[in-house]
């Protein structure tokens, strides 16, 4: 085995469609410097695979993520991966180009955000740029992601981590109460917090910023 091929690039495929799956990694296969090594029909199963492979001091490079999935989507999962495995990287490809899921997947620690239309060499793209500790954007959201880099935060990008929280409970469909008992804050505080939030993203109600946190991915729908 040549030197380039030992150092092929390793990537666990995580999709809830099958088909999807089975394209990328036929493609994969073509591929000198990049090789698959397993694939995932959701969140949990990822772990699972993870450990596995940990096991046996062979995690992949790289995790090529979906984000609507069951079981355990792939925000959450992208979550898990960065606090469990620092060293594999995440690229996102989904069919959600929202810039809330998009800034969220950043935030969370991905490497790459492609959208499903994206063309196989894009796919290899983010991999290899992922790779490199380089962050790779689906062209067709690039241009808007740098506008909003020159415009001042607004919605989701304003809020402080415990607002991040609040937001989440408040999704969930908890009280006030509720979520002054989840975090350990007065009832008081709690609605402070809620107010602070739906005045920061823009809305008036807490059906809408349920709406909004869905949107960034924060929660599944």
């Amino acid at each position: 085995m040549s030197n380039e091929e030992s150092a092929a690039l390793r990537v666990l495929i995580v999709d809830d469609h099958a088909i999807v799956r089975r394209g990328i990694a036929a493609y994969l296969e073509v591929l000198d410097d990049i090789e698959t090594v397993g694939q995932a029909e959701n969140g949990r199963v990822a772990l699972e695979r993870l450990a596995e492979l940990a096991t046996f001091e062979s995690l992949p490079d790289l995790v090529l993520l979906d984000l609507i999935m069951p079981v355990m989507d792939g925000m959450k999962t992208l979550k898990q991966i960065k606090e469990k495995y620092p060293s594999v990287k995440v690229v996102i490809l989904t069919s959600f180009g929202e810039p809330e899921r998009l800034h969220e997947a950043l935030r969370q620690g991905a490497r790459g955000y492609l959208l499903k239309d994206a063309g196989p060499e894009d796919v290899a793209a983010a991999i290899r740029a992922a790779a490199r500790d380089e962050v790779y954007i689906d062209p067709a959201l690039a241009l808007d992601l740098t506008k909003s880099f020159a415009s001042p935060p607004t919605g989701i990008s304003t809020l402080t981590e415990r607002e991040r929280d609040v937001l989440v409970l408040v999704a969930e469909g908890h009280s006030n109460q509720d979520i002054a008992g989840n975090l350990g804050i007065s009832e008081r505080t709690a609605r402070t917090h809620v107010s602070n939030v739906l005045g920061k993203l823009g809305v008036s109600s807490r059906t809408q910023a349920a709406l909004t946190a869905v949107n960034a991915g924060l929660v599944s729908p």
